[in-house]
């Protein structure tokens, strides 16, 4: 009986088998993907937040289990895992689940961010708010980190060369791409806004003699580069800070990056953003921002009720790349360059996801089973999500235009920009 609810929840098409603690199963036999309801939990769950939503709580918290690979699971599911269900089926599994789920208000489990919680810290992106929001994804465990983004620490899209290359050399190629474009040379000056564990700051430094800033709201974050840089021998060139971006006092930057960064601004607070970046620049200079997007500018740019917004990026918020455009030529760049690597971050998580598999019990241990299941869902569906345009990675390269109008930028980039 619950297995066939739980089969026509999420649709009889996606050849997925059903397993339920009654005894009771559906699906194909046939199927390499098996669902197990393990306990009454699950359907509380369900019940009680019909579609995406449920189902996470019951996988994060173990009262579900999946059986074969996430990513072929999500992949099947695709109308049910990115778009949700429509309110008419949320209405017809709860009628399907029966009363009795509804009755006793099951919590979620630990690792959602209640919105309760957020609501005391202010606004949405006040400054205390968003630390929270921060300290929530990025302060897991920089050992988690390491396992599943590799050497580099880069949580950011990777642009490959070819097929063939690795993540290593495909986060080497992110970062040199962006210092290309932004025309990194010896003694400039370079501003990395929400910097990570400083790859682009670090890169920028060594590779070009770049004097570089980063700047990032995760105090691991920050730490983890502030010994990175100690070790390479960059203390002269490279500093990463553990501060908002908003209380970067110094000006007159060459360039800017911002790798990763506007996902975590909101919609509102875009016109300061842009416009802080564009005081921090020198006539000339130029920002490059990299970040994921909205397909198109139709859909809802938070779902407060999705699972990353509650699990994974608290208040984050996607805009499409032609509102950004807009909003930063408003505040005054002349944008120069655009490009949509969306198919590059579909690649970098399927190597994430690699490496959280491989180093799975150590991530278990490190930071529990609840916490690595919530890693696993999201990766995987974001792949899922990129493979099939429902989300998109946008870099624009802006400039800031000296008192006559010129850009200072040649007529062709003197390199291979894809």
């Amino acid at each position: 009986m619950l297995a066939e609810i739980f089969e026509k929840v999420m649709g009889p098409e996606a050849d997925v088998r059903f397993i339920a603690y009654d005894g009771s199963k559906a699906g194909p036999v046939s199927s390499d993907i098996s669902i197990e309801v393990k306990s009454p939990v699950a359907v509380a769950y369900l019940a009680q937040a019909p579609g995406e939503l449920g189902l996470a709580r019951a996988y994060v918290s173990g009262h579900i289990d999946i059986h074969g690979d996430v990513y072929a699971l999500l992949s099947r599911m695709w109308s049910l895992t990115m778009n949700d269900l429509p309110m008419s089926q949320k209405a017809a599994a709860v009628r399907a689940l029966g009363v009795r789920p509804l009755l006793k208000r099951v919590p979620p489990p630990p690792q959602e961010m209640r919105r309760s919680m957020l609501a005391k810290m202010g606004s949405r992106h006040a400054k205390q708010r968003d630390a929270e929001a921060i300290h929530h994804h990025y302060d897991v465990s920089n050992k988690f980190y390491s396992w599943v983004l590799g050497p580099s620490m880069a949580y950011t899209c990777a642009v490959f060369p070819s097929e063939q290359s690795t993540l290593e050399e495909a986060q080497y190629a992110k970062f040199d791409l962006v210092a290309r474009k932004l025309d990194l040379k010896p003694g400039m000056r370079l501003l990395d806004v929400g910097c990570g564990w400083g790859g682009m700051v670090i890169h920028a430094a060594r590779e070009y003699g770049v004097k570089a800033l980063g700047v990032t709201l995760s105090r691991q974050q920050a730490e983890w580069a502030q010994k990175a840089i100690a070790e390479a021998g960059l203390g002269e060139l490279a500093e990463v800070r553990y501060t908002d971006y908003r209380d970067v006092k110094e000006t007159d930057f060459d360039a800017v990056s911002s790798i990763g960064l506007t996902e975590h601004i909101g919609k509102e607070q875009l016109p300061f953003y842009f416009k802080f970046l564009y005081d921090k620049l020198v006539p000339g200079g130029r920002l490059l921002n990299h970040c994921i997007t909205r397909p198109t500018g139709t859909e809802k740019t938070i779902n407060t009720k999705g699972f990353i917004n509650r699990y994974v990026f608290p208040d984050g918020e996607l805009e499409s790349v032609g509102y950004l455009v807009r909003q930063m030529e408003d505040l005054g760049f002349e944008i120069r360059h655009e490009e949509n690597l969306r198919e590059h971050y579909a690649e970098t998580l399927r190597y994430w996801c690699a490496n959280l598999d491989e180093h799975w019990d150590e991530a278990v241990e490190e930071v529990g089973e609840g916490r690595a299941r919530v890693w696993r869902l999201y990766m995987a569906g974001c792949v899922v999500g990129f493979e099939r345009n429902k989300i998109q990675l946008h870099q624009l390269l802006g400039v800031k235009l000296d008192s006559e109008g010129k850009a200072h930028m040649p007529l062709r980039p003197s390199l291979d920009w894809p």
